[in-house]
């Protein structure tokens, strides 16, 4: 026996651009869930728990089916840092983690409930800002929107003007560790690569 399907609970077009990648075939059913972000939990457990959070609402409803639930925080010296709530709150997460080196925090849930399935795992990556001035933080926030990101930025799109190095997985930041995710389908016989 074996889950008919593998069902991505988030509405980020990061991870379904990942899962792509990895040359997964797979459907997205959105978690409507109320994500934890009570601020003196730890990185590793609220990315962990917001991935159960969602892996669990999907995979309730479709019990056959192997559930990813996933979520990404970055971190600057154990204090978290959530999607901004506005454009003043995004220029300020910025303006803190300017130069600064700081962890980026992704977790994977993977459930599937008939066959009484459930493995959640995280990865960590580093990354250093350059010193961000005022019209840079504006510039970027002009290119790219902050308020859907963790840390008010994305890797993935005109990082070169604000990062200066990394260090860890580049999927990791991205908001999906594939790595492990390969590993995790790998160990346990899941396949789900498109034809």
């Amino acid at each position: 026996m074996r889950p008919n399907q593998l069902i991505l609970a988030s509405a980020s077009p990061r991870r379904k651009f990942l899962l792509g990648e990895m040359g997964l075939a797979f459907t997205v059913k959105v978690a409507n869930v109320e994500e934890d972000d009570r601020p003196h939990l730890k990185p590793n457990d609220l990315v962990l728990n917001n991935a159960i959070l969602k892996a669990e609402s999907v995979a309730n409803k479709v019990p056959d089916a192997l559930v990813l639930g996933s979520d990404t925080t970055v971190s600057l010296k154990g204090h978290i840092f959530s999607k901004p709530k506005d454009l003043n709150e995004a220029k300020q997460m910025l303006e803190t983690l300017s130069d600064q080196w700081h962890e980026v925090y992704s977790a994977i849930a993977l459930r599937w409930t008939s066959g009484n399935f459930k493995v959640s795992f995280h990865e960590v990556s580093q990354v250093k800002f350059k010193t961000l001035t005022p019209s840079l933080i504006q510039e970027y926030h002009s290119r790219v929107n902050p308020l859907d990101k963790a840390g008010a930025y994305g890797i993935q799109e005109a990082s070169e003007l604000i990062i200066d190095s990394i260090e860890g997985s580049f999927n990791n930041i991205m908001g999906l560790p594939t790595e492990l995710l390969a590993n995790q389908l790998n160990e346990h016989g899941f396949d789900f690569f498109a034809d």
